[in-house]
């Protein structure tokens, strides 16, 4: 069993074998001098390269490397996920393996985490990617999220952040929700802040983003819009609609009991259709919520998961 480590940094590689020995010869020239024991968790999501090649033989020479092989490409938040369960640091900090975000701000994000945060997030504020495929979309994107979510940050998609232990501990990774780990971390009671970071430009290989990027952020961005807002009280948001819509029917079916008491046909009226699926869908609605209740009732307790979070716990008299 490994011991437990001060600090753990995860690494997800997808195609980057000319990148990898740069990188672990930089993090190991920032992290040896200050003396705190660290660990480097380099994951390989089944890179076509040679990158697992690359980790075996760098393992042999750093001690401190922890290699993981995934059988196939799963995708960058099940690499991450894999870091994470894998890594025994008390601190945990992930970057990208493409060289970008540069390892001499690992030590400031971390002395940020210190100062009491839970999660301290990279800022790009000077970003060294094409202004128009890259920059816009993601400017526009951090907007997008920042208002739907209410976490408000100038970066999501920077891979530099740092992380206490007990907040990862508490997050479940799933589908390609990486990018919103900041929400999932904010939905725990996480104190969040941001620093300035550098970014270099790509020096190996090419971006693995395409367009179908765009479509993947704004499906998962509605998931954790409402894993947010409605996590641990669904029927709040189905009831509410089900309730308007029954409301919507009662009243329309008024006006038209209305004008047939006085002698009007209602049966070819376009209005008595839209009344009765009002009602239905209104019956529906209330049904998923009552049902989203007894899900979200069974997930916690099947889990043993709190709906709440306790940050500290203080005791007259005593130290807590």
């Amino acid at each position: 069993m490994h011991s437990q480590k001060h600090l753990s940094i995860v690494v997800p590689i997808f195609n980057e074998e000319e990148s990898l020995p740069i990188l672990v010869s930089q993090l190991l020239e920032v992290l040896r001098p200050r003396g705190d024991s660290f660990e480097l968790v380099l994951v390989n999501d089944g890179s076509k390269d040679q990158s697992a090649e690359v980790l075996r033989s760098l393992s042999k020479e750093v001690p401190e490397l922890v290699g993981v092989l995934l059988r196939k490409n799963y995708g960058q938040t099940a690499a991450m996920a894999a870091g994470f369960d894998i890594s025994s640091g008390e601190i945990v900090v992930t970057l990208d393996g493409d060289l970008q975000n540069d390892p001499c701000d690992i030590p400031m994000i971390v002395d940020k985490l210190k100062e009491g945060f839970d999660l301290v997030c990279g800022w790009r504020f000077q970003r060294q990617d094409a202004a128009i495929r890259r920059k816009l979309p993601s400017k526009i994107a951090n907007r997008l999220i920042g208002r739907v979510t209410g976490v408000k940050l100038h970066d999501y998609g920077c891979s530099l952040k740092a992380y206490r232990r007990e907040v990862l501990a508490d997050m479940r990774l799933y589908g390609e929700l990486h990018r919103f780990l900041p929400v999932l971390a904010n939905i725990e009671g996480a104190r969040i802040t941001e620093l300035k970071v550098n970014h270099r430009a790509r020096q190996y290989g090419a971006s693995k983003y395409g367009i179908d990027r765009t479509f993947r952020v704004l499906m998962d961005l509605l998931t954790v819009w409402f894993m947010n807002r409605f996590l641990t009280r669904p029927m709040y948001v189905f009831g509410f609609g089900g309730i308007l819509s029954i409301l919507g029917s009662f009243i329309i079916s008024l006006y038209l009991l209305s004008i047939k008491i006085l002698g009007e046909d209602i049966g070819s009226r376009p209005l008595f259709i839209f009344a009765l699926l009002l009602a239905l869908a209104g019956v529906q609605l209330f049904g998923f919520g009552l049902l989203g209740e007894l899900q979200i009732r069974t997930y916690h307790e099947s889990q043993g998961r709190p709906i709440y979070r306790i940050r500290d716990t203080l005791r007259g008299g005593l130290d807590s």
